[in-house]
């Protein structure tokens, strides 16, 4: 199914889902992920069917919110969702499938553990091979509540993630970049090279891996390769 496309501005609403149900759909689940552009650890995808009775007010796209509103945002989804699922797949998986496809992925194993399972899907920009009813919507993490709603919890579980694994890796500044490429990450990248979690098939990553073999021929390639 094509993506919808949408005008630059968007409002955060419950239209969809209240259309949807008028039409018989009983369990509407909003999908989305995040960590699709950063260097290191997985990318992270949640499902929700939030409850048309005990509705979760401000809810919109996570990146627009700041951390505590989000983690304010998340544990109201958490207590008054119909039901809620997340799911994540790893680097090495990444690597090896691409990020479009871990992605689908890890959406398709969110929605796989929701109870009781979805009639109809509202996910953020993509299709998932799933024999489900759904509608793919470009920004729908800015138009959608169940796939914001998705979109906080996920983001909320990955960075809390990120800020255990930075106590693992230390001196890469995980806590503060999640995981991003950002010049401070870039920097830990060509003084320390990659960690197990880094995606090797990602740039600046792969780059610093090439160098580190070609200036130091004795390194290690399991260390070298992020020890896999």
């Amino acid at each position: 199914m094509r993506p919808d496309s949408a005008g630059a501005k968007f409002r955060c609403e419950g239209t969809l889902e209240r259309e949807l149900r008028a039409r018989g759909f009983r369990a509407v689940a909003g999908v989305d992920e995040v960590g699709r552009g950063a260097l290191f650890g997985p990318v992270v995808a949640a499902a929700v069917v939030l409850s048309p009775d005990r509705p979760v007010r401000g809810l919109n796209d996570s990146k627009l919110l700041s951390p505590e509103r989000r983690e304010t945002l998340a544990q109201r989804i958490r207590e008054r969702a119909e039901s809620w699922a997340i799911a994540a797949v790893d680097a090495a998986t990444i690597d090896c499938i691409n990020i479009y496809e871990a992605s689908r992925r890890a959406m398709r194993l969110a929605v796989g553990r929701l109870d009781p399972a979805p009639d109809f899907l509202l996910v953020d920009a993509m299709s998932i091979d799933l024999p489900l009813p759904q509608r793919a919507l470009i920004k729908g993490d800015a138009r959608c509540h169940a796939i914001a709603a998705a979109s906080i919890i996920a983001k909320v579980h990955r960075d809390a993630c990120m800020r255990v694994w930075d106590e693992v890796f230390p001196g890469y500044g995980l806590a503060s970049h999640k995981g991003y490429g950002t010049p401070e990450h870039c920097r830990a990248l060509e003084e320390r090279g990659p960690t197990p979690l880094h995606r090797l098939s990602f740039e600046p990553v792969r780059a610093w891996s090439r160098f580190r073999l070609e200036t130091n021929p004795q390194l290690d390639l399991f260390e070298a390769a992020g020890a896999r």
